[in-house]
C-alpha cells in the first residue's frame, strides 16, 4: 500500500480514463468496491488492462475493493443474491469483483460498513477470512467503523486481524483521534476519505494558508502532507491532471515538527 490511494467512487463512465491517468502520473494504489451504486468496478478492471500497454503490470499495483452489505446497495443493482446467506453474499460479491477487475486476487478486501447485530458482522468477517486463506485477498479491513469498542471486539474475535480501517475524516468523529491512536498500537493502517470535502474550515484556517504560502503549495497539498506525516493514508479522488500532479508532489517537502503540532491544534480547535 502506497502513502496515497486513488479513490474511484462516483467516477462513473470516466473511471477507466481517470485510473489510467492517475497511475501513469504515479499513483500505485487504487480503491474501489463491488457497489454499482457508487463505483464502476469493471472500469477499474478495464484500466488495469490498458495500463499493461504502458508497461505497468497488475503486480505493481495495490488494488483494494470492498464487500458492501445490502444496506449500502442500490436495490436495482445488487451484485449478489440478496436472498442468500451472508456467507454466500460475500463469496458472490468477491467473484464479481474478480471478474470486474480481471484479477484472481486483490491486495486488500474491506468490509464497507459494520453489520448489526454483531453476530452478522462476525459471520461476514469469517467469510472474508475464507477468501484470505484461499489467496484471494492479501489483507482484510473495515470501513465506516467509528466505534472503537466495536473495532476492538472485532480485532479480538477475528483470526485474521484487520489491517486497514478506512473512515470519513471529519470533526464530528473527533477526527477518530482515539481510534487512530489504538490503530497505531496494532499496526493498522488508517485510511481517510472525504478528507478535503469535510474540512473547508481547516483548509481556510490561518495556519494552513500561511504554511501553504511558506512552502509554495496549495492548501490541499499542505493538508495531505500533514496527514502523511502523522501516518494517515488519504484517499484522493482528483480528476484533473494538474491536481493529480500536485497530489503526488507533496513528498517534495517536509513539515517541521512544530508545524505538525500547529496543524494538529487547528483540527482540535474545531472539535466540539
Amino acid at each position: 500500500m502506497g502513502p496515497l490511494i486513488y479513490g474511484t467512487a462516483w467516477k462513473k463512465e470516466k473511471t477507466a480514463d481517470l485510473v489510467v491517468q492517475a497511475v501513469i502520473a504515479g499513483f500505485r494504489s487504487i480503491d474501489t468496491a463491488c457497489q454499482p451504486k457508487h463505483y464502476e468496478e469493471a472500469l477499474v478492471g478495464e484500466a488495469l488492462k490498458r495500463l499493461e500497454a504502458h508497461g505497468i503490470q497488475r503486480e505493481e499495483l495495490f488494488i483494494q475493493t470492498k464487500f458492501t452489505p445490502l444496506s449500502g446497495q442500490d436495490p436495482q443493482r445488487i451484485p449478489y443474491d440478496p436472498t442468500a446467506s451472508l456467507e454466500i453474499q460475500v463469496a458472490q460479491s468477491f467473484e464479481a469483483s474478480k471478474r470486474n477487475l480481471q484479477s484472481h486476487y486483490v491486495d486488500s478486501l474491506v468490509l464497507h460498513s459494520p453489520l448489526f447485530p454483531y453476530k452478522d458482522l462476525i459471520t461476514v468477517w469469517k467469510a472474508m477470512e475464507k477468501i484470505y486463506y484461499s489467496g484471494g485477498a492479501k489483507i482484510l479491513g473495515i470501513s465506516n467503523c467509528y466505534d472503537l469498542e466495536l473495532l476492538k471486539k472485532l480485532y479480538e474475535d477475528a483470526t485474521i486481524k484487520p489491517s486497514v480501517v478506512q473512515n470519513r475524516f471529519y470533526r464530528e468523529s473527533d477526527y477518530d483521534k482515539e481510534l487512530r491512536q489504538w490503530c497505531d498500537t496494532k499496526e493498522i493502517r488508517y485510511q481517510s476519505f472525504w478528507t478535503l470535502t469535510a474540512n473547508p474550515h481547516v483548509l481556510s484556517s490561518e495556519t494552513i494558508v500561511a504554511l501553504a504560502q511558506k512552502y509554495g503549495q496549495t492548501e490541499a497539498q499542505l493538508f495531505y502532507r500533514y496527514l502523511c506525516h502523522i501516518g494517515i493514508t488519504p484517499l484522493i479522488g482528483s480528476t484533473s491532471a494538474q491536481h493529480i500532479a500536485e497530489d503526488l508532489a507533496i513528498f517534495e517537502f517536509e513539515l517541521e515538527d512544530d508545524e505538525i503540532v500547529r496543524i494538529r491544534e487547528v483540527l482540535e480547535s474545531f472539535v466540539v
